[in-house]
């Protein structure tokens, strides 16, 4: 892509994007991603109900007085967004291709996190580690990430969450938060257990990203189909029932597979469809989050 339409497209999302974060989910975001660390604040003279474990022994033995010492929340995050750059997100039979959706959401996640002081950071996967972007503050970083997120050619078409959940438990040593963004059609049985344990280190959040054709094959006839993953073709026949319901039948045990294994790995998650608002999606799963705080 040429320089001058990067930037145009890049200025496109930032004032769509920023505008939304700023306007919309600054608080959301806030009592959503409360900081989980809690860090040394100051010293005060010991109350009565107050914890003796928090009694700071070196200044009480200066001072002949008992003194506790006082926390207060890290607010300072850590944000990571795991972008799945597969073929399936090229996509899309509405207005809007999952790659353009899963463009903005990310947008939006980074002008959030910057508006709360946080570092960001991202991956983008494929079914391999094709290139990460280590966390870090600033305007210039945002744009960066968009530029990336814009102009971004992946080296392999296949999808592999599971290599790049790891990923993120091996490279992320502080605890963060993170955003796994796909379209989930990855059925690695070693996913459950990678998610797991990057859940039990890190705060992990699933962000699926859908097309309504993906639920539901409509009766037009015979339809040429490609795996944009594989490049395999395939003739399938839409006006028969049977092959519909089989269409529709993977889809609904793909959705609950994926909610069985995300509710077993306390993992957050919503489902966001490319032809909905997906601001109304991010504002249930902010909210719910808020209230679990």
């Amino acid at each position: 892509m040429e320089t001058s339409e990067l930037l145009k497209k890049v200025r496109k999302i930032e004032i769509k994007t920023r505008g939304l974060s700023r306007n919309i989910f600054a608080g959301e975001y806030h009592s959503a991603f409360k900081g989980r660390g809690m860090a040394f604040s100051e010293v005060r003279e010991y109350q009565f109900g107050d914890d003796i474990r928090n009694i700071d022994w070196n200044v009480t033995a200066r001072y002949n007085h008992p003194y506790v010492k006082i926390f207060e929340e890290e607010r300072e995050l850590t944000v990571m967004l795991l972008i799945d750059v597969s073929g399936s997100r090229e996509f899309g039979t509405f207005e809007k291709m999952k790659k353009n959706v899963i463009t903005e959401i990310s947008a939006i996640l980074s002008f959030s996190a910057i508006q709360n002081n946080d570092k960001i950071g991202v991956l983008f996967f494929s079914d391999t580690i094709e290139k990460f972007i280590p966390p870090k503050k600033g305007k210039s970083h945002i744009l960066r990430i968009i530029r990336e997120l814009i102009d971004f050619q992946p080296k392999n078409t296949g999808t592999d969450i599971t290599g790049a959940v790891r990923y993120l438990t091996n490279a992320i040593k502080k605890r963060s938060t993170a955003f796994i963004i796909s379209d989930f059609m990855d059925e690695n049985p070693d996913l459950e257990m990678a998610l797991s344990i990057a859940n039990n280190k890190h705060d992990v959040v699933a962000l699926k990203v859908y097309d309504e054709r993906e639920k539901e094959l409509p009766p037009i006839g015979m339809v040429k189909l490609k795996d944009a993953e594989t490049g395999k073709y395939i003739w399938v026949d839409s006006s028969s029932r049977k092959i519909r319901k089989i269409y529709s039948d993977f889809w609904n045990k793909h959705i609950s597979r994926l909610d069985t294994m995300f509710k077993k790995c306390g993992v957050d998650y919503v489902s966001i469809d490319t032809k909905e608002d997906y601001v109304k999606s991010l504002m249930t799963l902010f909210k719910k989050r808020a209230v679990k705080q």
